[in-house]
């Protein structure tokens, strides 16, 4: 006998439509069709315009024979067609595999390869790689997009252009729902540091919930005015194209960062909302005082990855940017967790709200689970900020899995959660904190030292903008902390004064033992490319180190 709650009750039509972010764009033409959507230089669109383009995307999609579950790669500025890309793609029935403008070549191909691309978006910036791409993949549609240069034949012989392929679509084309929430809707690439990238896939539900939980984080407004500071390829901007077409919202398009042009654009146009790595929270922290002038709102933006300095957050305090600090990867969609400020620490100074604010947090609205666990038991650890696990999360903000990886996925989901590969703690109030990458852990005559502790406290001394800290190799400990420092415009300090500031916080043998100055590598999307800096250490004399000074470890 059915149970009275399920008899007569199913799902139908009238009461059950998959989650899709798509239908984001399609509420906001209806509503708010006249308001503005898309801002690029001279360029000034409405959703209702911008929702025809989009449709006219898919049109054209499906008229060159692209649909359900085929891949569509975009190499892209962060331009309008980016942003169209998010809807247009997806409305064909397709997947959109955004790549990172600054990969090499053969990287790009491989992703192509793997995700058996039908067609790419590029601009023309990248012909080059266009050009190489048509020649080795047969069949491979080219887009091209002339957003600052016109497509050269020679690079582009048998593309089509992207304003040209658009003319050629409906702007009422009937769009496809997904079948499923469970449809994929994105491909992204982790960055491959150890091997060839993993092909990440999102569904339709995950992109759904992680553009509202954004909003919720936030308090989003309607209407926010967002600028793209934070790439369109790096986890589909964190699911901002989505987030920003809920709130009916302003996408502010920048094809390349400068911070001038920022604060100008915040100027201009009345920017609510960015997001950013902390390289370019530093960027604009550190620039002159006469690009702010004239700017007397409040701006908020977003922070993930190391969390930015005291000195940094104190700075964009002093110049009304407020930032919230939120802790994720491509897996889960960028940010599934957020540190959420608690009414108290108010009352409290400076440093310890910092040191407060820089924790990774607790889950995001609408993620299931964030816990600290054992990695081989599945036992949570206690909540006493001491006791080292591997953050983990559940939910609907997590990845369906890795493409033609079976073992990596199962791998990554074993016990039930997803295995992030970070070590860190569960404090007493309930919020975690990353001591660590379990590959960047430091073991030093048998002690545990955490790298992030180490730029922890390098991040305190004034002069340091960038800190990096990996082991080296050495005779007598196995392995000591080695710090690379980039310092801020202008600043000066020594090895030594670096080693003595360190003295001051932390115990002798997480010291560094070498500190070297320079420009750290980094990705695109601003991530310390700590792999480069365990090569060079590996492979060079610790007292040899060009422009590094070395300090004894106490016996």
């Amino acid at each position: 006998m059915a149970h009275p709650y399920e008899a007569g009750l199913e799902q139908r039509d009238a009461n059950y439509v998959p989650l899709t972010p798509i239908d984001f764009i399609v509420r906001a033409a209806e509503v708010y069709g006249e308001r503005l959507a898309v801002v690029h230089g001279d360029v000034r669109r409405t959703w209702r315009e911008t929702y025809a383009r989009t449709r006219r995307l898919a049109s054209a999609l499906a008229h060159a024979g692209i649909g359900r579950g085929d891949t569509v790669a975009a190499l892209l500025p962060n331009i309008p067609a980016m942003v169209e890309a998010h809807f247009g793609v997806p409305m064909a029935g397709a997947v959109l595999n955004t790549l990172n403008t600054r990969l090499d070549a053969a990287t790009m191909l491989f992703m192509l390869r793997h995700g058996e691309a039908k067609a790419l978006i590029v601009d023309t910036e990248y012909a080059a790689l266009a050009q190489r791409a048509a020649l080795e993949i047969p069949g491979l549609k080219i887009i091209s997009v002339a957003d600052i240069a016109p497509a050269d034949p020679g690079y582009f012989p048998n593309a089509i252009d992207y304003e040209t392929f658009l003319e050629g679509g409906d702007p009422a084309f009937e769009w496809i729902p997904p079948a499923s929430e469970w449809d994929a809707i994105a491909l992204n690439y982790t960055s491959g540091t150890t091997g060839d990238p993993k092909g990440v896939v999102y569904h339709h539900r995950g992109a759904c919930v992680t553009a509202v939980s954004n909003i919720l984080e936030w308090d989003m407004p309607k209407h926010a005015v967002y600028l793209w500071t934070l790439p369109l390829f790096h986890c589909n901007g964190w699911c901002f194209a989505w987030t920003v077409a809920a709130r009916a919202g302003v996408n502010v398009c920048l094809r390349k960062f400068d911070a001038k042009l920022v604060f100008d654009l915040i100027r201009r146009e009345g920017i609510t909302h960015y997001c950013g790595a902390p390289i370019v929270q530093a960027a604009l922290a550190d620039a002159p005082a006469e690009y702010r002038e004239g700017i007397a709102h409040t701006v908020r933006t977003m922070v993930a990855g190391a969390p930015p300095a005291p000195a940094v957050i104190a700075k964009m305090q002093a110049i009304g940017v407020e930032l919230t600090h939120v802790y994720g990867l491509t897996e889960v969609y960028g940010p599934a967790a957020v540190c959420a400020v608690q009414e108290h620490w108010k009352s409290l100074d400076a440093d310890e709200q910092a040191r407060l604010a820089a924790r990774q947090g607790v889950r995001y609205h609408l993620q299931s689970g964030l816990s600290v666990r054992d990695a081989e038991t599945m036992e949570p650890v206690p909540n006493d900020g001491q006791t080292l696990g591997e953050i983990m999360f559940r939910g609907n903000i997590c990845m369906k899995g890795y493409l033609k990886n079976e073992r990596a996925t199962e791998d990554a989901f074993r016990g039930g959660w997803f295995h992030t590969g970070d070590l860190g703690v569960m404090t007493p109030d309930g919020y975690v904190r990353i001591t660590d990458r379990s590959k960047d852990v430091i073991i030093s005559g048998g002690e545990n030292i955490s790298s992030i502790e180490v730029e922890d406290t390098l991040y305190r001394h004034p002069a340091v903008a960038l800190a990096a800290v990996v082991a080296m190799p050495d005779a007598k400990w196995g392995e000591v902390p080695c710090a690379f420092v980039e310092l801020r415009p202008g600043a000066n300090a020594t090895a030594e004064e670096i080693i003595a500031h360190c003295r001051q916080f932390l115990a002798h043998y997480k010291v560094p033992r070498v500190v070297q100055f320079g420009e750290l590598p980094r990705t695109a999307t601003g991530k310390i490319q700590k792999y480069e800096l365990r090569a060079k250490v590996g492979s060079q004399s610790a007292i040899d180190l060009s422009g590094a000074t070395a300090a004894k470890r106490p016996s």
